[in-house]
C-alpha cells in the first residue's frame, strides 16, 4: 500500500508530467520545481484539481542561492518558494520557482490564485528585490520608503549603508552613514575564591 507522500507524488506526476522541472521527495516532504514561464497557471491547477486541492497558501518567501554550497551553486540566483496546504486531502507541498534574470529577478504574481500572497510578495520584494509582475500594489512593506537595497540578499552589507535616527536639534528624522567601528568583545570572567560555598 502506498504512503500518503507516494500517493501525492504520483498524483503530481500524473497531473503535470513533463511540465514540472523536477519533483523531489526528501525527509518526508515533496518539493516541486515549476518553470518560471506559466507557473501561475500551474499554481491554479494545484489549487483547483480535485485530486490535489491545495486551497491554502501557507507561506511564500524568497531565497538567494548566490552563496549556497560555498559558491558551488550553478543555477539561477533567486527563487520563490510557496508552501501549500490541502485541507481536503490533508497534505502539504513545497513549490519552487526560479527567476530567470539574476540582475533583475521577475516572476508573475500569484495574488489572483491566493489573495493572501499579496503581503508575502510585498515582503519578498522588499527584502530580496524580486519583482512580482501583475501585483496590484508592489511597494516596500518592512523597510522605510527611502531605504536603499534589499537586506536579505547575500551581498547586502551586514552593517547596512545608512542609519536612521531622530535628531533633536533639527526636530526630524535624519539619515546618516553608518558609523560602526569593528571591535572584539571578550567576556570578563570574575572568579571569587569561595564562590558557591566551597572551601
Amino acid at each position: 500500500m502506498a504512503t500518503r507522500i507516494e500517493t501525492l507524488a504520483a498524483a503530481l506526476a500524473a497531473a503535470f508530467g513533463e511540465r514540472l522541472t523536477s519533483l523531489v521527495t526528501d525527509r518526508g516532504e515533496i518539493t516541486a520545481v515549476l518553470p518560471a514561464s506559466g507557473h501561475v497557471a500551474l499554481l491554479r491547477e494545484l489549487r483547483d484539481r480535485p485530486e490535489l486541492r491545495f486551497e491554502s497558501l501557507i507561506d511564500l518567501c524568497g531565497v538567494d542561492y548566490s552563496t549556497y554550497g560555498d559558491g558551488a551553486w550553478e543555477g539561477s540566483r533567486f527563487a520563490i518558494v510557496y508552501h501549500l496546504l490541502s485541507l481536503t486531502h490533508d497534505w502539504r507541498l513545497r513549490v519552487r520557482v526560479f527567476a530567470g534574470d539574476d540582475d533583475f529577478p521577475v516572476v508573475a504574481s500569484a495574488v489572483d490564485v491566493w489573495p493572501c500572497a499579496n503581503w508575502f510578495e510585498r515582503e519578498t520584494f522588499d527584502l530580496f528585490g524580486i519583482v512580482f509582475e501583475g501585483h496590484p500594489d508592489l511597494r516596500r512593506l518592512l523597510t522605510d520608503y527611502g531605504f536603499v537595497g534589499h537586506p536579505f540578499r547575500k551581498d547586502f552589507p551586514i552593517s547596512g549603508h545608512v542609519e536612521m535616527r531622530y535628531d533633536p536639534e533639527q526636530k526630524r528624522v535624519i539619515y546618516q552613514p553608518v558609523t560602526i567601528e569593528p571591535r572584539e568583545i571578550v567576556p570578563r570572567v570574575i572568579r571569587e575564591e569561595h564562590y558557591g560555598g566551597g572551601r
